[in-house]
């Protein structure tokens, strides 16, 4: 495992640099999931997919790098499940509905106004996603991604997977910079998941060999993750 983590970190690292010195990100992007130039573009390409355009409800992670696909799911007429960061509540989602909004989507979809105005809902009063947005530092063309390293897509998914939320019909994506793409192979472990596609501003890249947990997997947990997360701790076997 530790040669693993020790293999992420690297590509993390070069992914970052790559990025900062191509000067297509913040200056303050190291070690995040990064927002990058073009990402309403991205967003846009996004929308013009057919799976998108036949989804009704999307779940997106809440990091910056996600606000125009967040917006463009509200201003599409999408129901929209957010993450509370760090998974740190009860109830793990936000829930977003369009119909109901008494803000602008630009303004809903921000994380700060999400927690202060959008309702906490748990996985047993979620429907079936149709569509899932997982923030990404990198990502190759057989669909392998990693994030900056926290863990909470992973656990976000596999949670929504055993919940029978994340389905074989839900399409996983990854909006990333071209940058972010690499041709290199990312270690993967049994809870990680693939996506279905990778959407940058100009192309939409289908990836094969889906690959998803059939959950949780609670041997990859510290005490201290579960601890920290209530769902986790509550369901604790």
């Amino acid at each position: 495992m530790a040669n693993l983590d020790q293999a992420k970190t690297i590509i993390r690292d070069t992914v970052w640099r790559r990025l900062l010195d191509a000067g297509v990100v913040p200056a303050d992007s190291y070690g995040k999931i990064p927002s990058f130039d073009g990402a309403e573009a991205t967003a846009q390409r996004l929308a013009e997919t057919d799976f998108w355009q036949q989804a009704t409800t999307v779940k997106a992670n809440p990091d910056h790098a996600q606000l125009p696909v967040r917006i463009q799911a509200l201003n599409d007429g999408k129901l929209l499940y957010m993450a509370v960061p760090r998974m740190a509540t009860p109830q793990p989602f936000y829930i977003l509905d369009p119909a109901t909004l008494d803000l602008p989507a630009e303004q809903a979809a921000d994380k700060d106004s999400a927690a202060k105005a959008a309702r906490h809902v748990g996985v047993d009063g979620m429907r079936p996603i149709d569509v899932v947005v997982c923030g990404s530092v990198a990502v190759n063309r057989t669909g392998t991604r990693i994030g900056k390293g926290a863990g909470y897509s992973d656990l976000e998914v596999a949670l929504l997977i055993e919940a029978g939320l994340v389905t074989d019909h839900t399409i996983i994506v990854a909006p990333v910079h071209l940058l972010q793409i690499i041709d290199d192979d990312i270690p993967e472990t049994e809870h990680d998941f693939s996506v279905d596609y990778i959407i940058t501003p100009d192309q939409v890249i289908p990836c094969p060999n889906r690959r998803r947990p059939s959950g949780l997997v609670w041997d990859d947990l510290t005490p201290g993750k579960i601890e920290a997360i209530p769902v986790l701790k509550a369901r604790q076997p």
